[in-house]
């Protein structure tokens, strides 16, 4: 391990760090993807100290021209190498080196606390930017796919049993919403991400006049935070951010596992593009659907840094402690991860290739009980008496090996009378997707309609 080269802290102490607390306190090999962040906080204070009068004009554009080389520095993989703390050292001894003692200006009324609390702030507003364009993609593909499929029909399935029989078009709508509920969730987390703490120093606020809302305009913050002490420990910013990750990963996840199922050589009714499929290093004729797979167990450890992180914060006290350092790493990596993820789904979805046919042959007759039974009602027949009718007619039908609508009329008016009729009015699958017409339903106008709801709520 590289030795330290600055600290921002030694003057109080005597002896240096021992090398075991030294490793478990550096944390620059996870916060160095903060440089980008640090240094627009940087020239931000820089600015603010100025227009507050604590440095001259002249101060102020030699630290910007100074944080210009670091920037170029850091470009180029400082941070690869280097012994220091963390981000916000590194930045202070390389500045230090470009800039000379005016560099030692630069931390003037503020603290470590506000800044690294400034810097995540704003790296989690830009990953959920960056999450939000990838949850967009696998929208617009389930969207897309949808449009294809108005007119292709498959049994819908509760409790992995087949139920009632839809249009691929409501399958692909029912994985879409969520999502899109999904991105609704991210703007609120990014607009709560979006609060200025710079300025609220180690715990009681800085110490000099700095003008906090013109602060918060330069760094692209919606609002400054309204008490130091809460600002430099709030860390909800980070759970909202990897709740709605963990979010966006159960609903991918659901929707690999559909697809997962519906690959299979049971299925069939859909077939995967070969580039998000891999081999078998035993067995030549396999094709796995790794790219789902890998999605669905995404999901775990997303839900797990959540639960990490609400472990650290429950018994946190009153102002910054060293422990949120460990939380970076898992928000770093939910939001990673839940973006990769969307990505990776959002081709799966565009690439596959449907079997309307496989989808069509699983349409067996049983999918139609529910609707007979509907037919019975209109008939005259209580619900609760048609639903135990229909019943004994499905009985029925395994007793004698054929399918339900299959039943010879006189056998079922041996149930009840208004079978023959009810029988006679079912029609196939399509018939029955289009006595669903409600808002919300199957049928092709409800899907319609919910197709151009979808198509709002993408642009909006």
């Amino acid at each position: 391990m590289p030795e330290p080269t600055h600290v921002m802290w030694g003057g109080r102490f005597a002896e240096p760090m021992d090398p075991r607390l030294d490793r478990l306190n550096r944390s620059l090999p996870v916060d160095r993807r903060l440089w980008r962040e640090d240094l627009a906080t940087n020239r931000a204070w820089a600015r603010a100290l100025e227009r507050g009068g604590v440095l001259t004009a002249a101060e102020r554009d030699a630290l910007l021209a100074g944080l210009d080389q670091v920037e170029a520095a850091l470009a180029a993989g400082a941070a690869d190498t280097a012994g220091d703390e963390d981000i916000h050292s590194l930045v202070e001894r390389l500045l230090g080196e470009a800039a000379g003692p005016v560099a030692g200006k630069l931390h003037t009324g503020r603290s470590r606390n506000d800044q690294v609390a400034t810097d995540l702030r704003l790296w989690t507003m830009a990953a959920l930017e960056r999450l939000d364009a990838g949850l967009l993609g696998a929208a617009r593909a389930l969207v897309t796919r949808a449009e294809a499929g108005v007119d292709v029909l498959l049994p819908a399935y509760t409790h992995t049993q087949r139920a009632q029989p839809v249009r691929l078009a409501h399958w692909a709508l029912a994985h879409a919403w969520p999502l899109l509920r999904d991105r609704e969730r991210l703007r609120q987390a990014r607009g709560r991400a979006a609060v200025l703490p710079l300025g609220s120093g180690a715990i009681a606020g800085s110490g000099f006049a700095v003008d906090r809302e013109a602060l918060a305009r330069d760094l692209g913050f919606g609002a400054v935070s309204a008490n130091s002490m809460d600002a430099v420990g709030d860390r909800d910013f980070t759970v909202d951010a990897v709740f709605v990750a963990a979010l966006v990963g159960t609903h991918l996840s659901r929707l690999a596992e559909d697809l997962i199922l519906f690959s299979t050589a049971e299925f069939g009714f859909v077939r995967l593009a070969e580039p998000f499929t891999t081999g078998s290093s035993l067995m030549p004729q396999k094709r796995n659907p790794d790219a789902l797979e890998l999605v669905r167990g995404a999901a775990g450890q997303l839900v797990g840094h959540l639960v990490a992180l609400l472990v650290t914060l429950k018994a946190m006290p009153t102002g910054y402690q060293k422990d949120l350092q460990e939380n970076n790493a898992g928000l770093f990596a939910a939001l990673d991860l839940a973006e990769g993820a969307a990505a990776l789904l959002a081709g799966v979805v565009e690439t596959l290739a449907p079997d309307p046919g496989r989808m069509a042959a699983a349409l067996d007759p049983s999918v139609l009980a529910t609707d007979l039974a509907d037919l019975l009602v209109q008939a005259g027949v209580a619900f609760r008496e048609a639903h135990a009718v229909v019943g004994a007619l499905v009985r029925r039908a395994e007793e004698l090996g054929v399918p339900l609508v299959d039943v010879a009329p006189e056998e079922a008016a041996r149930l009840h009378p208004a079978l023959r009729g009810a029988l006679a009015a079912l029609g196939g699958p399509a018939e029955a997707v289009e006595r669903r017409r409600i808002a919300g339903g199957t049928g092709r106008s409800a899907v319609l309609a919910q197709l151009a709801a979808a198509r709002q709520a993408l642009g909006a």
